[in-house]
């Protein structure tokens, strides 16, 4: 599917499936009208809800190039945008000194010209590209701070990056931007405003289930039913990190690799470190809690207890 042949809310699901992500009516609403109508679309989710993944879903399925700024404490300009190459610089400098007839004022421009601009994830993502705009993906934008969330009011707001040294650079093909937070710390509203807003949370329990049959399946459907309902029990719970999507699927690829073929006590017990990932949290289901909450999914499935 093109990008011309997304018409609706369904033709985006559908495009999300054929990359084999199951989205929502309400997911798919927020990213057709932000491909629509071009506009970023801001996710915020716990962490491992598949915020990151839509990003490289579009990016397969529209066959657009990725462009991703993963988002760090002190993340600057220099990183982000643009910087110039000086030691590049210096030995231009050099060679031309030794040049006769010097023009100081030419050797200046050479200086700022393309030939010495590093060009960082925003900018590239500012420049045609084979195929149509890019993606951008703008990762886990609250572990910077606010001076780079002011920076990013023009690029959102007008696709364009103010360079000193040369002036503007502006998007021709305006890019296909999402912006991850795990709401950490809370993004300031002039940069939501520029979005489109859409809070991904939890699967529910039948859309894990696609989701995991999409993603591993070679799992048996017994295994496939006692994960969810597990994981599912489990985000209920007052845990520190509550197991994500990415947990999930890979607690169903490592209890397969242990030719599981259903949950049972001690699989469970031997496993938890695939899918929680604080020792708190595993001593607090590890053992008794563990198996009274398997003991409890066998009862509602209607299973005998399994040792």
């Amino acid at each position: 599917m093109s990008f011309k042949d997304l018409i609706s809310v369904q033709d985006t699901q559908e495009l999300l499936a054929s990359g084999k992500y199951v989205a929502n009516e309400s997911l798919a609403t927020a990213l057709f009208l932000s491909l629509s109508l071009k506009r970023p679309l801001f996710l915020e989710g716990e962490a491992g809800v598949g915020k990151t993944e839509i990003a490289k879903v579009l990016s397969k399925t529209l066959d657009r190039r990725l462009i991703r700024l993963q988002c760090y404490e002190g993340l600057d300009v220099n990183s982000a945008v643009y910087e110039w190459n000086y030691s590049k610089q210096m030995l231009h400098i050099r060679l031309m000194e030794g040049k006769p007839d010097i023009d100081k004022e030419e050797i200046s421009k050479d200086l700022f010209s393309e030939e010495f601009l590093i060009k960082r994830p925003l900018l590239q993502a500012l420049e045609p590209q084979a195929g149509g705009a890019p993606v951008l993906l703008i990762d886990e934008l609250d572990r910077t701070d606010a001076p780079f969330e002011a920076f990013l009011l023009e690029v959102l707001s007008d696709f364009q990056i103010t360079i000193p040294e040369t002036g503007i650079i502006s998007a021709n093909d305006i890019p296909i931007v999402l912006i991850t937070s795990n709401r950490t710390r809370e993004i300031h509203d002039a940069l939501k405003r520029r979005c489109f807003y859409h809070w991904l949370d939890y699967p529910s329990a039948d859309r894990e289930l696609k989701i995991l049959q999409l993603k591993v399946p070679e799992a048996p459907e017994i295994l496939s039913n006692h994960i969810v309902a597990f994981v599912q029990k489990l985000r209920k719970m007052d845990l520190f990190k509550n197991p994500g999507v990415a947990e999930t699927i890979d607690w169903a690829h490592s209890l397969i690799q242990l030719n599981h073929l259903a949950l049972d006590y001690k699989a469970v017990d031997n496993t938890l470190g695939v899918l929680l990932k604080y020792q708190d949290d595993i001593g607090k289901i590890q053992g008794d809690q563990a198996h009274a909450i398997l003991s409890e999914i066998q009862a509602e499935l209607g299973m005998g207890s399994q040792t």
